[in-house]
């Protein structure tokens, strides 16, 4: 199973500017974490950040926040229990007109195509809070999920490692940041493939 571009969004979470120099690897998830938002950009998937308790922490690094076209402030650890699963599927429109005047095989279902993108691919700190918290409760929302492995950390390697097996054990698919572009893109001649190469090199 490949990840399709039109049934994706991103979620990016808490890349905090007090949070990231603690963490391990911070450079390199922070700098994967905006390949992510900007081959997001490039090919029209929806990005959205949250940002933990940002009073304290601070909002998310510039160049992280400006490739997010919502920030979720929060103050749990799961963006779920603060309204990100709303953003990510919006309520359904109540159906217009008769709802006898067609069989139901043939009315078109309600809404538009955003209903439709229950595929969330996910990165972010701490993975084994935050990150961890948000990405379960997607998973008991009936989401589909994506943990991006090389664009989340936490302050130490094994917390980050704890994280990703208990993920991979509940369901969410675990793969890196040229995986989800490459599978997105599906073949060199898309017309943003040579824009993602100059990303990832």
């Amino acid at each position: 199973m490949l990840l399709d571009v039109s049934l994706s969004q991103l979620v990016l979470v808490d890349y905090q500017a007090r949070l990231m120099p603690a963490i391990f690897e911070a450079d390199a998830t922070a700098a994967n974490a905006v390949r992510l938002g900007k081959i997001a950009q490039l090919l029209e998937v929806p990005v959205f950040g949250t940002e933990q308790n940002p009073s304290k922490l601070g909002e998310n690094l510039p160049e992280i926040r400006a490739l997010c076209q919502r920030t979720l402030a929060k103050m749990h650890f799961s963006g779920v229990e603060e309204g990100l699963g709303e953003w990510l599927r919006p309520p359904v429109k109540a159906p217009q007109g008769n709802a006898r005047s067609l069989p139901k095989h043939l009315q078109k279902p309600a809404g538009g195509a955003q209903e439709e993108r229950g595929t969330i691919v996910i990165a972010g700190c701490e993975a084994h809070v935050c990150l961890l918290q948000t990405a379960l409760d997607l998973l008991e929302d009936e989401f589909e999920v994506w943990v991006v492995t090389d664009a989340c950390s936490s302050r130490t390697e094994r917390n980050r490692d704890a994280a990703f097996d208990r993920l991979a054990g509940a369901g969410a698919e675990l793969v890196t940041t040229e995986m989800v572009g490459f599978e997105w893109l599906r073949t060199a001649e898309h017309p943003a493939f040579r824009d993602y190469q100059a990303l990832i090199r």
